[in-house]
């Protein structure tokens, strides 16, 4: 199996041309088995929306820092290869992905449904999932309850 690329981003705007993003987590998984992950923030000084700063204000010593969403997206695009995107299928994912050549496949139409404001609550109840810091443990976790 193609390796693929489980994917959440947390922005400050929807609008890419207004906003940055100030977390990328992923997970790089071949044969429903993770063979890495990425997980890269913004600097905090460089949050112009302090009140975000509290929405990933966890495990920091786990992440790598950059000064720009230019940093994050390049040290990605290099980290991604060629592989397909499993994307959550929001208003904002598709538009900083959009230079981005690889396929972009909604997750949430792998795991039935359509996005709407609560899908990862609604996914941790279909699941049976416990909460996690990290959405794309979760939705890797869902795939991996769908493959069976």
């Amino acid at each position: 199996m193609k390796k693929q690329i489980i994917l959440e981003i947390i922005p400050t705007s929807s609008n890419p041309l207004q906003g940055d993003i100030i977390q990328l987590s992923a997970l790089k998984i071949q044969d429903w088995k993770i063979i890495d992950r990425f997980d890269y923030r913004l600097q905090e000084e460089k949050i112009a929306f302090k009140k975000l700063i509290e929405l990933i204000n966890y495990d920091k010593e786990t992440f790598v820092y950059k000064n720009s969403t230019e940093e994050i997206m390049r040290d990605f695009i290099n980290w991604i290869e060629d592989c397909d995107l499993l994307i959550i299928d929001n208003i904002y994912t598709r538009d900083y992905l959009k230079n981005i050549a690889n396929n972009k496949i909604s997750i949430c139409e792998m795991l039935s449904f359509t996005y709407h404001d609560h899908i990862i609550e609604d996914i941790m109840i279909k699941y049976n999932l416990e909460p996690s810091n990290y959405i794309v443990d979760l939705l890797y976790e869902a795939l991996i309850y769908e493959k069976k």
